[in-house]
C-alpha cells in the first residue's frame, strides 16, 4: 500500500477542511437548539446546500452516481466527517442508512426504481430507511427474519414487525427497503427478498421512536418500530430477484461497516484532541491532568489504538479496492470488531478526563460514546462477528488436515 494521498484525495480533504472549519465547527453550538424531536435541525438545509456548492456531496458512492471514489480515497474523508458525526455526514449527503440504500438501488435496482427513488435521495430531497431488524428473532443471524412478502398476483403483501430502524421517524423518510422472507421452504439463504416500500403505503404504521442511550439520533433520522399490516406494493417494487435479499443485505453491509469505522476513527481524534486540551488546562492536586501518569497512559494508549485502527481501516479499503468486497471479508470483520470497542474505550477515557462535564451538553464526548457503543451492535454484535472470523481461520487448518 502506499500510504500517500493522491492528488485527488488532497484536494477533496483540502476541501473537505475548510468546509468543516467554515460551515460545521461554528453550527455545533447551536445546531440542536431549540431541537428535541425527531425533525432534523433547520440549520441542515442550509449546510447541504453549502456542501453542495463546495462539491462536496455524495463522496461515499463510486461510479457515475458519486464522486467516483475509490473506498481508499474516501477513507480519510469520512474520517473528516467522523470529527462532528452528528453534523458533517448528513450535510454532504454521506449519513447511513441513506448511504447504504443507494448503494443498493444503484447496484440492484431497475431504471425505474432508480427514477423514482435514487435520484431524489442522491439530491437529498428525501431520507430512506432499511428495515431488517426485528425485535422477536436474533436479527444478527439474517436468515432468522420473519416478516413475510407474499406474492398476489401482480403485487407483494408484506406482514410484519421492525425495530430499530435508522431514520425512520425523520418525516422526510418517503421510502423503506424491507427485507423479509419471501420462500420459507428454499435454501436457508435464498428465502428472503428486499422490497421498496413507500411510507404512505395502508397498512404502514410507524408505532414508536426508539432512542440509544437516551439520545434520539435525530440528526440520522432517529430509529423506529414498524408494523407492516396487509401491506400491498406492486411486484415491480421488489429489489432483484426473489430470493435474492440475502446476498443484496451482504453487498450492502460491508461498505456499511466500512464507512462507520471512518467515521469513527474521526471521532477518536476528536476525542483525543479535547482529551489533552482538557489535561493541560485542568490542576486538580496542585499539578495539571497532563502531569498525572494515568492520564499521559490514557494519552499514549489512546494515539497508539488510533494508527492500529486506522491502518486497519486502510487495508480492508484497499482490499475492497484491489480484490473485491469478498476478498476483504476478513478485514471487513476485523475492523468491525475492533474499531468501535476501540473508539469507546478512548472517547471514555476523554470523558473522565473532563469529569462531569463529560457527560454533560457543553461537550460532543457523550453523544461520541453512544455513537461509538450503538456500532458494538449494529451491522452485527462484536460476538457475531468473532464467531464467524473464527470460523474462517479454523476452516483453513481443518482443510489442511
Amino acid at each position: 500500500m502506499d500510504f500517500e494521498f493522491d492528488a485527488k484525495t488532497e484536494d477533496y480533504r483540502k476541501r473537505l477542511l475548510a468546509f468543516m472549519d467554515e460551515h460545521v465547527y461554528p453550527a455545533e453550538a447551536t445546531f440542536h437548539t431549540g431541537h428535541d424531536g425527531w425533525e432534523p435541525p433547520a440549520a441542515l438545509k442550509g449546510l447541504q446546500a453549502a456542501a453542495k456548492e463546495a462539491g462536496l456531496w455524495n463522496l461515499f458512492l463510486p461510479g457515475e452516481h458519486g464522486a467516483g471514489l475509490t473506498n481508499l480515497q474516501y477513507a480519510p474523508l469520512a474520517e473528516i466527517t467522523g470529527r462532528s458525526p452528528a453534523i458533517a455526514p448528513p450535510a454532504l449527503n454521506c449519513a447511513a442508512p441513506d448511504t447504504g440504500n443507494m448503494e443498493v438501488l444503484a447496484d440492484f435496482g431497475t431504471a425505474e426504481q432508480k427514477a423514482k427513488w435514487l435520484a431524489p435521495l442522491l439530491n437529498g430531497e428525501i431520507r430512506s430507511a432499511f428495515a431488517m431488524t426485528e425485535p422477536q428473532v436474533a436479527s444478527s443471524d439474517a436468515t432468522n427474519i420473519s416478516t413475510r412478502i407474499q406474492r398476489d398476483g401482480d403485487d407483494y403483501v408484506v406482514n410484519g414487525r421492525k425495530f430499530y430502524i435508522t431514520g425512520a421517524m425523520n418525516p422526510n423518510c418517503k421510502i423503506f427497503i424491507v427485507m423479509g422472507k419471501t420462500d420459507p421452504d428454499a435454501p436457508r439463504h435464498l428465502q428472503q427478498s428486499q422490497i421498496l416500500v413507500p411510507r404512505d403505503t395502508p397498512g404502514v404504521t410507524v408505532k414508536r421512536g426508539m432512542t440509544v442511550l437516551g439520545y434520539t439520533d435525530g440528526d440520522h433520522g432517529g430509529h423506529a418500530e414498524i408494523i407492516f399490516e396487509d401491506v400491498r406494493v406492486p411486484a415491480t417494487n421488489l429489489i432483484g430477484e426473489e430470493g435474492g435479499g440475502f446476498a443484496i443485505s451482504q453487498a450492502r453491509l460491508g461498505p456499511g461497516r466500512i464507512h462507520h469505522c471512518m467515521r469513527l476513527i474521526g471521532m477518536a481524534e476528536r476525542a483525543l484532541e479535547l482529551m489533552c486540551t482538557r489535561a493541560l488546562v485542568r490542576t486538580p492536586f496542585g499539578k495539571p491532568l497532563a502531569e498525572q501518569g494515568v492520564v499521559q497512559d490514557w494519552i499514549a494508549e489512546s494515539r497508539v489504538r488510533i494508527e492500529q485502527s486506522r491502518l486497519l481501516v486502510l487495508k480492508a479499503a484497499w482490499l475492497m479496492d484491489t480484490v473485491g468486497n469478498k476478498g476483504a471479508h476478513t478485514e471487513i470483520q476485523a475492523i468491525k470488531i475492533a474499531v468501535p470497542s476501540t473508539v469507546e474505550w478512548i472517547v471514555d477515557k476523554a470523558i473522565q478526563t473532563h469529569g462531569a462535564a463529560g457527560v454533560g451538553q457543553d461537550f460532543p464526548l457523550a453523544g461520541l460514546f453512544a455513537s461509538a457503543r450503538m456500532l458494538r451492535l449494529a451491522d452485527g454484535p462484536d460476538e457475531v462477528h468473532k464467531r464467524s472470523l473464527a470460523h474462517r481461520e479454523l476452516k483453513r487448518y481443518r482443510s489442511s488436515k
